[in-house]
């Protein structure tokens, strides 16, 4: 293969270039508002025929700058936050000791570190993100509805988590002026916000939007730069915590043991263990979003050691904290923003003022990695012709910090944060199903340039669904909805057996999902499905005509494309 031919990244379908040479009419200009306005920003890299555009396409090797430390790096980055820091506290509030709080943390997030690193590994091998390869099990146009469902909890929580980041600046602005605590307010008690906090919510909100317009390959520098940071804040506030409480008199959180046992403790762990893992529910279907950006596919494994290291560190930060917090203060501060605000010598006012530096740079940059770039990538699947993931940041920021006002749902509307809480039944079936098809169904063999034909073999049929995948969801989560239902509104009484169902919503979800979905394929395969890999190009500059690609041999043909060599 010539040099010049493995150079040129951009995927080029075929039906583009059976037609070329044939006569193309010309496009009329559009004469409405609407239309002209669309024209205007209308992508440049944007191509209808394969519904794509130069953010949706396979990473090209140039900008595939993520190393193994970078994707480590991501996930400690992720877990440094406050609402890492105050993650044992709902569990030792149904009952858990501090002990149990901190195994079913670190289990839970065991958990999500091996679904993640599996489904990592199609962006890793073929980069392209979520919206891209789901099409392979659900079908070109079936897949839209799972982004769909993963767009709406990217958004959602983007609101939630930009309440955390607003909660962030108002403790630097109590810290720098001790006067804003008492900054009059001119809003309504109907508005559920006062005016310091919204200003403070202004100031997080536009702190955000530059870092939004970071390319998703430069955002490993925001994590290093987190992570220089971050941690050190971390330990300084647990150690101070240690050291003023050690020598007061007074009850210890460590001496508190479990207040609850037999079933009802089983029970509340494992309805524990999956509210934990709810929270990476999203991590679970969108970790191709990042891994599509490394250049080794064995980058994923260091996953399986960062993610639940960094999570349960950070949880016994918070634990350690909170023990310091009841002699100090006479009650639990789980949350460090609390904490810091008791902070109001100057000194204290000082060192207040940099952890809230801190804890902002933190939030932005788990708003980032957890939200607005996964729903980016499936507004980018969805409207490929306008939005780009920097467009689609934007408006996942703007819908989530604003048009949903968030400061309502958790202040009036928690049945609807219920909801979303408990949005991961759907998620987990859709891992699921991820993970059987790229593993045991197709076992690692995509054909990445039918991933864009709309017309190809992953269409399955003229509505463009599998069947498959649709029985095998609907087989993850029905079963779960009783009690999904019973979490919204605890009046509605749905029988014990099916709360302790839902309680093992990860393991039922996933698992029968994955199940029925592989013994579907068994029985009933789509054979013209099962192709030889065709991967990406690699890097152009260290390859001959029969070099490998990450197992793979470069074909001959003058594709830019390697197909897998076969036995």
């Amino acid at each position: 293969m010539a040099v010049d031919d493995i150079q040129k990244t951009a995927y080029v379908n075929e039906s583009e270039q059976s037609v070329q040479g044939l006569p193309v009419p010309a496009e009329l200009p559009p004469t409405t508002i609407w239309g002209k306005f669309l024209d205007k920003i209308k992508l440049d890299s944007s191509n209808s025929e394969r519904r794509s555009n130069e953010d949706l396409d396979p990473v090209p090797w140039e900008r595939r700058t993520w190393r193994w430390y970078n994707l480590a790096l991501y996930w400690i980055s992720d877990a440094f936050s406050p609402s890492g820091w105050r993650a044992a506290s709902s569990l030792m509030e149904i009952g858990l000791s501090w002990r149990w709080s901190l195994f079913n943390i670190a289990l839970a997030n065991i958990l999500i570190a091996v679904i993640v690193t599996f489904n990592s590994h199609p962006g890793a091998r073929y980069h392209v993100c979520f919206p891209v390869f789901s099409r392979v099990p659900f079908g070109f146009y079936f897949s839209y509805v799972t982004v769909f469902m993963r767009m709406v909890t990217g958004i959602f929580w983007y609101g939630i988590q930009t309440y955390t980041g607003a909660e962030c600046v108002r403790s630097l602005l109590f810290a720098i002026w001790p006067s804003f605590r008492n900054f009059p307010n001119a809003l309504p008690a109907s508005a559920n916000i006062e005016s310091n906090f919204l200003i403070s919510w202004f100031v997080y909100f536009m702190l955000c939007v530059p870092v939004h317009l970071i390319r998703v390959e430069n955002t490993r520098w925001y994590f290093v730069f987190k992570c220089a940071i971050v941690p050190v804040v971390g330990f300084a506030i647990m150690g101070w915590t240690v050291t003023a409480a050690q020598a007061l008199p007074g009850p210890s959180l460590f001496a508190q043991g479990s207040t609850i046992s037999g079933a009802k403790f089983t029970w509340a762990f494992m309805s524990a263990l999956y509210s934990n893992m709810g929270g990476g529910s999203t991590f679970a279907t969108n970790a191709s979003d990042y891994s599509r950006y490394t250049r080794r596919e064995y980058s994923i494994l260091f996953q399986l050691f960062a993610l639940p290291f960094s999570n349960t560190l950070m949880a016994v930060m918070g634990v350690v904290g909170a023990a310091g917090t009841l002699k100090l203060y006479g009650q639990i501060l789980w949350d460090p923003l609390l904490l810091i605000d008791h902070w109001t010598s100057p000194r204290g006012r000082a060192a207040a003022a940099f952890c809230a530096i801190a804890f902002i740079i933190s939030q932005i940059g788990q708003n980032i990695s957890a939200n607005s770039i996964a729903a980016a990538n499936d507004l980018n699947c969805l409207f490929p012709k306008y939005i780009n993931i920097r467009r689609g940041q934007i408006i996942a920021a703007l819908i989530g910090a604003w048009a949903l006002t968030p400061w309502n749902i958790l202040t009036s509307a928690t049945a609807f944060l219920s909801f979303m809480s408990g949005y991961s039944i759907w998620l987990f079936s859709i891992a699921g199903i991820l993970f059987s098809d790229y593993w045991l169904v197709h076992k690692l063999k995509y054909d990445v340039r039918e991933l864009y034909n709309p017309h190809g073999i992953y269409r399955y049929n003229k509505w463009g669904f599998n069947w498959r995948a649709l029985v095998a969801f609907t087989c993850g989560w029905v079963p779960l909805l009783p009690g999904f239902i019973n979490s919204i509104n605890p009046k509605i009484n749905v029988g014990t057996g099916m709360q302790r169902l839902y309680y093992l919503g990860f393991f039922y979800g996933f698992f029968c999902a994955a199940l029925v979905y592989w013994v579907l394929c068994y029985f009933f395969p789509q054979q013209e499905t099962y192709v030889e890999a065709v991967l990406p190009p690699g890097n152009p500059l260290e390859m001959d005509e029969e070099e490998v690609i990450d197992g793979v041999e470069v074909g001959s043909s003058g594709s830019d494309y390697a197909v897998e060599k076969k036995d």
